[in-house]
């Protein structure tokens, strides 16, 4: 009985390396850490929780948004293994929240800066909607990074709410490598 516990485990993990997705689903896993622009003297406010929303296990980023005093993100972030993207796309997920734009922002090996990450953008609306973004669509932070992501450098992913004043509503499910 264990020997064949054992085989199915080992096959679901195959078919889960091998296949479009990693099973672990990133966005209820690992530890993600708050933080705003105080760590640099803004002035932006907020939380983070994990939470439970229509049946979904979520990561909920709220708070408020303010350019005030060189400031202007609220941002949950969680680290990466190096490597552990190398062999997907990109990033999909499950996202809901007040009809703002929010980002992901990747780290890498090129990110050596706080200020430097790679960033796509998605737009929220009401409903859950499923956002799939290449790596190929997220763009640098500033010139001295290398002009495309290495996927095989990545070590964390941020949902950032950032760049106008503005009150953030966000939750993030379902996130995985495709």
């Amino acid at each position: 009985m264990f020997a064949k516990r054992l085989l199915l485990m080992f096959a679901l993990a195959s078919l889960c390396w091998g296949g479009a997705v990693i099973a672990d689903d990133l966005s209820t896993s690992g530890n993600w850490v708050y933080f705003s622009d105080t760590v640099m003297g803004g002035r932006s406010s907020g939380t983070a929780e994990r939470v439970n929303v229509d049946g979904q296990a979520a990561i909920k980023l709220t708070g408020n948004v303010t350019t005030e005093n060189n400031g202007g993100f609220v941002q949950v972030r969680r680290e990466i293994d190096a490597g552990r993207a190398s062999d997907f796309q990109g990033l999909s997920f499950k996202a809901k929240g007040n009809g703002e734009t929010y980002y992901i922002h990747i780290r890498n090996g090129s990110s050596r800066l706080p200020w430097q990450y790679y960033s796509a953008s998605f737009r929220t609306s009401g409903n859950w909607e499923t956002v799939k973004i290449p790596f190929s669509k997220f763009e640098r932070s500033g010139s001295f990074m290398a002009k495309s992501l290495k996927k095989n450098t990545i070590n964390s992913i941020g949902l950032v709410a950032y760049g106008k004043d503005h009150q953030a509503l966000v939750l993030l499910s379902n996130l995985s490598f495709y």
